[in-house]
């Protein structure tokens, strides 16, 4: 595709999967040039929808400042982050995927990351652990890591979490999620900050409840001194399974309250920028 367009485009796209049919939205900025553009992938929650998932989480703003692609693929009702995959290779899909993205739209194999929230975010930390040869950072929103599914974390990756102290639906503190076993925020933050050597005492930074929507954050950064591997953490106290920022997607009796004093895009953006993978050219 040319680059160069003066509007930004936002195009419906599809691979065959092992015989399955895998639809994405493709989001590319105005005005940008031929050089390589970094890409993010956006992850619905289960039982969502790309256009959806555009309008949870809008990267679209930032993409146009920054000069960024955004995709928005669609699971099969679910993504398959467990270890039964029910004939459905998600790991594939987005491997396949990101192969299609840099080949047709020019963007960059070593500034690819990769967000999600809920059932997407749980499928992030998957392809944080099958796919870590591609992806140069994820962040992850509402959502931990699967306890005893077959896979792990393995390779260092700067690495973010965002979750609601009050989620109604993953719980913060981990444990059962529907039959499977979920760790904790605190302990997928620790399993990172061992992985990628940090610091084990974080810089601690508070937000305030500027918004006035009964929210704060709390920030927790561990930083390897070394090779600036990052793992952070964001508590938002009193938040639900909502994206930062975000819209109130369902009422707040049943997900919880969605924070206003963190823009979740705006961070994740921040944070994926600062890293790239030595990739072979």
């Amino acid at each position: 595709m040319a680059q160069g367009q003066s509007k930004p485009q936002q195009i419906e796209g599809d691979l065959s999967i092992d015989g399955n049919k895998r639809s994405f939205l493709t989001y590319i900025p105005p005005g940008t040039k031929n050089d390589k553009l970094p890409l993010v992938i956006s992850l619905h929650g289960g039982f969502a929808s790309p256009k959806g998932m555009f309008h949870l989480a809008d990267f679209r703003p930032v993409a146009d400042r920054e000069k960024f692609i955004v995709v928005c693929p669609a699971s099969k009702h679910i993504w398959h982050d467990g270890a039964n995959l029910h004939g459905i290779d998600d790991v594939k899909f987005i491997d396949q995927l990101i192969t299609y993205i840099i080949k047709t739209y020019n963007a960059d194999p070593a500034r690819v990351y990769v967000t999600g929230i809920s059932n997407g975010g749980f499928m992030t930390a998957r392809l944080a652990c099958q796919l870590n040869t591609r992806i140069a950072a994820v962040a992850i929103v509402a959502a931990t890591l699967d306890i005893g599914e077959g896979y792990d974390l393995e390779r260092p990756m700067p690495a973010l979490y965002m979750h609601g102290t009050s989620d109604p639906i993953v719980g913060y503190n981990g444990g059962k999620l529907f039959g499977r076993s979920v760790y904790s925020q605190d302990a997928v933050i620790d399993k990172w900050v061992a992985l990628n050597n940090c610091d084990k005492t974080p810089l601690v930074t508070t937000v305030p409840d500027a918004a006035n929507d009964g929210t704060s954050i709390i920030k927790e950064e561990y930083i390897n001194p070394g090779n600036g591997l990052k793992v952070v953490g964001y508590t938002v106290i009193n938040g639900g399974h909502t994206w930062p920022g975000g819209w109130q997607y369902l009422p707040k009796f049943i997900i919880g309250k969605t924070t206003q004093n963190l823009n979740a895009c705006e961070e994740i953006w921040g944070f994926f920028k600062g890293y790239k993978l030595h990739v072979k050219s």
